[in-house]
């Protein structure tokens, strides 16, 4: 079975991170020396996914320069802010596979892709959403389920409910979804898509949820991704 595409989000501001990196797309600052996005896309071709697709925005030049030599990875500079599936749907043309994961540039957990995958299709699912534990953070979208494991709802910022679960930014796709989002306007897969999809189910991971959205998180990221054994 062919591989899907890996559509990665890098284009946010990042204004809350700037006081430690600087200058940089967020994806792109350094972890152990190495770029953020280098670590995330190693720990996909680790689970059999090569072809990439990275929707950037802010300092896009910066993204395109450090990946103009790999053949796998493909940008799409967004033209203004989209939202997370609008920046999908701009980059539209440059995916291939009939299904595709999304993914947040500046988050990383080490969920079972294989079994994500297997997860989907056994669900015949039009989308389906990586869920986790929120280990103390409220700051987080809670996700609630239904019966089988359908979505009912993303609640904003409301991780540190007791029992919650959270999106952990990792999203399967059939292609036919992209037909339901419009061009050229801002629009967002929790708030705007997923409520519209008939089958939308939620994946459970028990791997934890690390981004370097903060100087504290960011400053934290290396120790743990080095204990995880993640770093390339």
């Amino acid at each position: 079975m062919t591989a899907p595409d890996a559509v990665i989000l890098c284009g946010g501001l990042g204004k809350r991170l700037r006081s430690a990196v600087k200058d940089v797309p967020k994806p792109m600052a350094k972890v152990a020396g190495r770029p953020f996005l280098d670590i995330l896309l190693a720990h996909l071709r680790r689970q059999g996914l090569r072809r990439a697709v990275l929707c950037a925005g802010y300092r896009a030049g910066a993204i395109k320069r450090h990946y103009a030599g790999d053949k796998d990875v493909l940008v799409s500079a967004e033209p203004r802010p989209l939202g997370t599936a609008g920046a999908v749907k701009h980059a539209a043309r440059l995916i291939k596979s009939g299904r595709f994961l999304v993914l947040n540039g500046d988050s990383f957990c080490a969920a079972d892709l294989r079994r994500f995958q297997a997860f989907h299709r056994r669900k015949k699912a039009e989308a389906s959403v990586v869920l986790t534990r929120p280990a103390g953070r409220g700051d987080v979208g809670a996700v609630r389920l239904g019966s089988g494991g359908r979505i009912k709802d993303f609640r904003e910022k409301a991780g540190a409910a007791p029992g919650a679960l959270v999106n952990a930014g990792i999203y399967l796709l059939e292609r036919g979804v992209l037909a339901r989002i419009p061009a050229g306007k801002k629009y967002s897969f929790e708030y705007d898509l997923f409520p519209a999809l008939r089958s939308c189910y939620g994946f459970r991971t028990a791997a934890a949820l690390l981004d370097i959205g903060t100087p504290e998180r960011y400053r934290a990221a290396e120790k743990i991704l080095r204990k995880s054994g993640q770093l390339p």
